[in-house]
Order: C-alpha cells, then structure tokens, then sequence
C-alpha cells in the first residue's frame, strides 16, 4: 500500500488511540512490522515515560490547559522513541480536528518527523494549511461519508492539495463516531454500504487514491472483503489494544478481556457525538451521581465549550481517558470498538501482524 510517496508492506493502519494508547512501543511496533504505527497526539502530558528535560504542569495530577495536555516535548520523546523501534520505517500520526490548537499539533508532527498525519473528530478542510513547508508529509482524512469527502477536497482545491489517502469510518468504531445516535444502527450507515460511494467520488479528485476501509475491522477475511471491494487497506484500532506493546496500563487491556458482547454501547460524549466503549464502573456512577466532579482542567476539545458540554453529560472525557490509561478501575473511561470482546488474551503485534496478514 502507497500512501503519498511512504510504501507500507502490508495493507494494515493501526488506528491512532488517546489517551496513550497508541503511543512509541505499539506504534513503533507495528510500523515496525510492515504495518503503519499511528501514534495519537491525544494527552501527551499523560506520557508515563517522558524524560525530565520535559515539563509538564500539573493541577490535581492532571495536564493543565491545553498546551501541558497536548504536550510538544512529551509528543517529541514519544515520536524519538518510536523510531528507536521502527528506524526509517513509514510512521503515522493521529491529530483529532476537534483539538485545541490542532494547527499547531499539525506542525508539531511534521517538525517531529512523523510522515504521514490522519484527521477525524470533523472535517479537516484546512489541514493543509499547517502541512505548507513540509510537502512530503502524506495527509490523510477520515471520513463516514462521500459528501464529507467533496466538502474536504473542494476547500483543499485553494492549497493546491488532494489528499493522499482517505480512511472510510463506519459506526462500528471504537470512541467518537462521524454519525449521530440513531444513524449508527441504519443499513444505509454499514461500512460496506459507505464505502462504494466514497470510491466514487474520490475518483473525481485524482486516480488511484487509496481507500482504506475503518470500524469494525477485526480479521484477515474482513481485510480480503473491502480489499476486493476496491479498498487499498483498512484501518484497526481495537485489535491492537489486545499486544503486549500496547502502551495502556494493564487494567485497561484487562477490561477488554472481561468485556461480553453486551457490556459495550454507545454513550453519550462531551465531543456531542456518540461514543462507543465498555461500560463498567463510570457508568454506573453516572447513574448514581457519584461520579467525579467536572473541573475543566485540561481544555482539551472544542466542542466540549471548556467544560460546559463535559458537565451536561456528567464527566470530562479527557480526565476519564487520562484514568484508563493510568489502570482507575473505579473512574476510567474505556473505549472500544465492537468487536472488543473478542479480545481474550494478550499477543505480540508480530504474531497479530501474522495472523492478520496469514490468516489465523
């Protein structure tokens, strides 16, 4: 699979998972692999491992404010220590539009060296704008319709730009979903049914920009079926929660493999979106009102109006994602997609590569 001028051996995108989910150890696994690696850009001043040239401040253990929660030291440490793993190997990045400061993330991850960026969380109609000095870093947009996709390209004509991949979401997908509530469950909303228009239309932009099928993605027959419908690649995030390299705290991978079937829903989100994950204690307490009290310390999204949609719907999603990456039980919120109980035990991302490549 080509993306701008990046060859990746085999048709496999880890999707980008926040909070430090997907940062250096799995990202630089999988592109290690033959995969692309994405590390997310979301909550670096939650990186466990960053050095003490870093300088993150805190309020009740938590980044404050946007620049300490979107850290660009702590982003560059975990950029370094992923090509420690994956040398010159093609190396993604995961930057959400719905981001404070997404413009200056952009240009953080292509200062770091990160050679191809993918957008979602909204329409990226102005990603080329922070991209202008660094012409080889390949953009890639997500989107769950063909008319997002015409929306994305026509704003894009005025940089000169087409994108050079787009990722086709469909509401199977762990976290935010590009589809209001009701939507996620109609016919016309499966990814199989999403994909054939967005081929359409991105012919009328370019020849051979590559799809790649996302949501719901789980295995080598379901990579072989969208590749035969025209797909390049697909994107898999929640699979890859389920490696030894992933950088979450034990107890996070641990929720997945406990999860049933019917532990995971859509809830509501301060992004305004529906959400996909497990429900476990959070929940409840939402129920209960028992639930941590909403202080917006960390300002991380716009949609959420510095709080004011994190209270509406009972807690603040970057302290929550901050509490699974850190193992809370108690307060974590956990995403996933729909398949993530099937998750039952941990591997190495070199033997899931080769199941998801040879087939299991």
């Amino acid at each position: 699979m080509k993306i701008g001028k990046y060859e990746i051996k085999h048709p496999i995108i880890q999707g980008g998972m926040g909070v430090g989910i997907s940062w250096d150890q799995l990202a630089g696994n999988v592109s290690k692999e033959g995969g692309l690696g994405v590390i997310s850009s979301v909550g670096t001043g939650y990186y466990k491992k960053a050095s003490e040239n870093v300088n993150i401040i805190l309020r009740k253990d938590k980044p404050k404010d946007v620049m300490n929660f979107y850290s660009r030291d702590a982003f560059f440490e975990i950029v370094e220590n992923a090509r420690k793993i994956c040398g010159d190997e093609p190396l993604g990045c995961n930057i959400l539009h719905a981001c404070n400061d997404y413009g200056r993330m952009v240009k953080d991850a292509c200062e770091a060296g990160i050679n191809i960026i993918i957008t979602g969380a909204g329409l990226p109609t102005n990603m080329p704008q922070f991209t202008q000095d660094y012409p080889d870093v390949a953009l890639v947009p997500i989107v769950s319709s063909a008319r997002a996709l015409k929306l994305i390209c026509k704003k894009w004509k005025k940089y000169n730009k087409v994108p050079d991949a787009i990722i086709v979401e469909g509401p199977l997908s762990g976290g935010h979903q590009g589809f209001k509530y009701e939507d996620c469950f109609k016919e016309e909303s499966k990814l199989e049914n999403i994909v054939p228009p967005v081929i359409e239309e991105a012919k009328n932009w370019g020849e051979d920009i590559p799809i790649i099928a996302a949501g719901g993605i789980w295995d080598k027959n379901d990579i072989d079926k969208f590749i035969a419908m025209g797909c390049s690649g697909v994107q898999m995030a929640t699979r890859f929660i389920g490696t030894h390299e992933c950088d979450a705290d034990t107890n996070l991978k641990k929720v997945l493999i406990d999860s049933k079937e019917d532990d995971i829903k859509l809830m509501k989100s301060p992004v305004g979106l529906p959400a996909r994950g497990v429900m476990t204690n959070l929940q409840k307490s939402l129920e209960e009102k028992t639930a941590p009290k909403v202080v917006c310390i960390s300002n991380c999204v716009a949609p959420c109006h510095r709080g004011v949609e994190a209270r509406a719907v009972g807690y603040c999603i970057a302290d929550r994602l901050g509490a699974a990456y850190q193992g809370d039980l108690d307060t974590g919120l956990f995403f996933t997609g729909s398949n993530g109980y099937k998750v039952d035990r941990l591997i190495s991302v070199h033997e899931l590569m080769e199941k998801l490549t040879k087939g299991e």
